[in-house]
This record gives C-alpha cells, structure tokens and sequence, in this order.
C-alpha cells in the first residue's frame, strides 16, 4: 500500500496525515462525497493503524455508554447526569450506520469481521456504588437508547453473567450490575486497514508511508504547502492543497503547533501510556464473555476506569485488564522522549503550567502507578478476579495517549480528557487531539469536521443526500425517536452480523 514518486512538488485537494481510525474515515467519507477528489496520505511508519488505531493500544469497547460509569456522573444533589452517555451513544450509532454503509456497499468480509457481539457489564460494589448504579440504571431506561438493559443485585443472576467475577467473592459485599446485551467489540485497527484497502482501490488516492511530515506552511494564495521526508531515502516531497487534515493521534499536537494558525495557540497536551494485564490461560479466557467496567478509585482520573475485557483480535479471544497508566515523555508508542519538551512553547506555556498545578491528583496518580510492583497489579485485578493467579497474565505495553491542555479564561489552563477538533477561521485545516472515545465516535467527529470545513458543499442536495445515505439518522435526534432507534439498530445489527436490539429488549 506504498507509493513514492520521483517528482519534488505534488497536489492533492486533500492532505490527510496520519494513517490511523479518523483520516480512514475521513478519507471513505470525503471520497464518497465526491468522488473526483485527490486524496494524499502521510503516515510516518510502514503500515496503517500501527499506534492508537492498532488493537492492543486502543480499549476496543464499542464505546456507547452502555457500561462506561465516568460518563454518567453523580450531581452534587445525587442525581445523575446522563447527557454525555445519551450523545455518546448516539454517536456510536452514527459509526456503526456508516460501517454498515461500507459493507453493504462494498461487500468485503473484513468490514464486518471488525465487530463483535460482547454484553456491557457495569458491575460495582460497597453500599453506596449500589445505590448509584442502581439511579443510573433508572436514568438511562428511560432512553430508547439504552431500553433492555438490566439491573441486578442477585449474585446467582451475576454468575451467569461474569462467572469469574462471582467466584470466590465475599458473599457479604454489597455487589450490583447492569448488562447491555448490545454491546460490541470492534477491533479499530482491523476497520482502519479496511478503509484504507478500499482507499487504495479508487482514483487520485495515493499514499506515502514511512514519511514525517516536517513542515506545514499556508501561503498567500490560501493553498498549504506539506514538506514531508522519506524516512529510507531522505528524499523529501511537498505536496500542495487547499484542505489538510491532521489525524496524527499524539503527533497531531506538534504539527498543529506548526501549522501556526491562531486558533492552536496556547494547546498543550500531556502524554499517558497505557498497560494491560493479559491472560495467558485458555481456560480461564474461555470463562470470560463480557466487557465488565467498574468504578475509578475515589481522586483517580476519568481515564483509570478499570475494566476486565473480553477481545477478539485477529479471531482469535482474548482476556485483557487494566489499564494501568504510566507516564512516558512520548506522544506516540514509536514517538520520541523529547515529544514533551519540544512541544512547550511561549503561546501554550501559561496554559499548561497551571493545568499541571491544578492537576496534581494526576500526577500523583500517575507517580502511583508508575511505582506498581507486580504485586500492587494483582491486588488491583483481584477486586475484579478474585480467585486470579499470578501466572496466568503477563503485562502488556498499550498506546500512548495525549491528554488537551488548553487557554482558559478564568482557570488560565484546563486538562481536558475528551477529544477536540482545532480548526482554522477559513476551514482550511483541521487537527483533532486528544484520546477518548476517540475512535468509537470518529464518524460523528468527522461528520462535524465534513460541516464546518466544506459549509458550502455540505449544504448542497447533492452532499445531504449523500450524508443521509451514508447515515440514516443524519439530522435527527435517535434519543427522540425510539422507533427510528429500532429501525436503525436492526438495519446494522443484520448487516455488520451482531445481535439486534428487539431481541434483547425486555
């Protein structure tokens, strides 16, 4: 999937940069929008989905808030506040219309081996985590969009559930889950090669891998000037274009800083790496089918969620725990130690000073982690496994992650843990930083990004018609409508080969 050309000065009407979940999207979407388009794409390692979009480095959970606690808060008077899950959920649904899209339209078997049927399980314990799972499963069925999820305080009814999670419990601890039988697994890195193939396939795609982007100027005449290096020749190209997308997961930062717009002055970003426990005994993964999510610890951050997670890579299943977090300098897994330093610039450095002193729970969380002794791991599994024996995982180096720091009027810096499109006032490029849900959602964001950097284009009949082709619900509100969420959920649940939602309604 690699091209090189001789030629020093190229053109594209799209640079995208970064082979990973969001340039794939954004590539399939824009080319389906109009097909005459010439798309160039930079990746500055040999093969696609190679850093967050690859398997192990990205969580897989089909992230819809069907199980994921942190997006469903309590408020200070104890209710709780759901508006994140039900966007989030809707989101979700967005990709898996466009993924069907793709499958149907394309009919290749690797756009529908991507997914799997996984049950979301939000299971906690102690008195007061009962009582809030209990509000939040009362909130959320009151959406179309979490309809059949069960709530359950009857341990014989969690053994069936999560065996391993009941054996060998303390039958006096106050214990209660909720189990979404709609839940997936989708392998990101597996669905970003597949769009890329298809990429490949059609006219004035074409693809340079193992070239680091090294400069990004706009000039007077509005057209942006991309100089990348081949990294085996040192041979450099510049390509010409009117729009460039930065999709460079950690390293969209640092390009974004070079790009010089305005509207990335004063964005800092802090790096997290990410571990996993991996079982290693068969017979202890083939007990295991479910994605079960707990609570953060009391001061953690959203990102320290622990989940005891059922995977399939490669079709092959897989049983992973964590994440444990780390801190490393990089902003890629295959990155640099001076990523960090090397990003701290006059414009971002205020911002990311006080972010970090207001933070600094963090940063002793992180200190925390980084100190864990394989001891300290296994404590931490067996609240979830408590019959887990040392020998059956092994540690495992996940993605990095890049967490947005970004100006504040009042606070002067915040850290922000979700995922944030930068672009510039012309609509001329566009970076998108951060980590999660990421990818799970990348059809959504990239929906928006297609809206606010094509205005034009996407108001004609031709782009609705095709939006509303692409994605079904586009324009409308899925929480609204319980009868187009069936509709829908039924439609990709059939293509993309996963349980339908009128089956496990009750």
């Amino acid at each position: 999937m690699s091209t090189t050309e001789s030629a020093a000065s190229l053109s594209a009407d799209v640079v995208l940069i970064g082979a990973g979940i969001m340039s794939a999207t954004l590539g399939m979407m824009l080319k389906e929008l109009q097909p005459d388009l010439t798309i160039a794409i930079i990746e500055r390692l040999d093969v696609a989905a190679a850093e967050s979009s690859d398997a192990w480095n990205n969580a897989g959970t089909g992230h819809s808030a069907f199980c994921e606690l942190n997006y469903t808060p309590e408020k200070p008077d104890g209710s709780v506040d759901i508006s994140k899950a039900i966007k989030i959920a809707e989101q979700f649904e967005e990709s898996k219309q466009f993924w069907a899209f793709l499958a149907e339209t394309y009919a290749v078997k690797e756009l529908t081996r991507f997914v799997n049927h996984i049950p979301h399980l939000s299971f906690v314990w102690g008195a007061k985590n009962v009582e809030f799972l209990r509000k939040r499963h009362a909130a959320l069925t009151q959406s179309p969009l979490f309809q059949g999820m069960e709530f359950t305080e009857s341990r014989e009814e969690m053994e069936q559930w999560m065996p391993l999670v009941m054996h060998g419990r303390d039958p006096q601890q106050p214990v209660a889950a909720t189990r979404m039988d709609l839940g997936t697994d989708v392998n990101f890195g597996s669905l970003t090669r597949g769009m890329f193939t298809l990429l490949q396939q059609k006219p004035g795609v074409t693809f340079y891998f193992h070239h680091n982007v090294e400069k990004l100027r706009q000039k007077e005449d509005g057209i942006w000037r991309v100089k990348a290096k081949d990294l085996s020749t040192d041979a450099t190209i510049k390509i010409r274009a009117p729009f460039v997308f930065i999709g460079a997961g950690g390293g969209s930062l640092p390009l974004l800083i070079k790009s010089g717009i305005p509207e990335g002055a004063g964005f800092g970003g802090f790096p997290v790496s990410g571990q996993w426990l991996k079982c290693v005994n068969p017979a202890v993964i083939a007990q295991h089918h479910a994605k079960v999510y707990g609570k953060a610890a009391v001061g953690s951050p959203p990102m320290s969620v622990p989940h005891l997670d059922t995977r399939v890579i490669n079709g092959k299943q897989e049983l992973l725990f964590g994440p444990y977090a780390g801190f490393s300098t990089k902003f890629l897994k295959q990155g640099s130690y001076l990523d960090l330093p090397l990003s701290v610039k006059l414009s971002n450095m205020r911002p990311m000073i006080l972010a970090g002193l207001k933070n600094m729970p963090l940063t002793k969380y992180l200190i925390n982690q980084v100190r864990q002794s394989p001891e300290d791991r296994l404590a931490a599994l067996r609240e979830y496994l408590p019959e887990a024996r040392a020998e059956d995982w092994q540690l495992e180096i996940a993605g990095q992650r890049v967490q947005v720091i970004k100006k504040h009027e009042t606070e002067g810096g915040v850290l922000e843990f979700g995922t944030e499109v930068v672009a510039a006032s012309d609509g001329s490029i566009a970076a998108l930083l951060g980590a999660s849900p990421g990818a799970s959602t990348a059809v959504s964001i990239m929906l928006g990004l297609v809206q606010r950097c094509f205005p034009a284009k996407a108001q004609t009949p031709e782009w609705q018609a095709k939006l509303r082709q692409m994605i079904p619900s586009f324009g409308q509100s899925l929480n609204d409508n319980p009868a187009l969420v069936q509709e829908i959920r039924a439609h990709t649940s059939a293509v993309l080969g996963l349980k339908a939602d009128v089956e496990t309604a009750r």
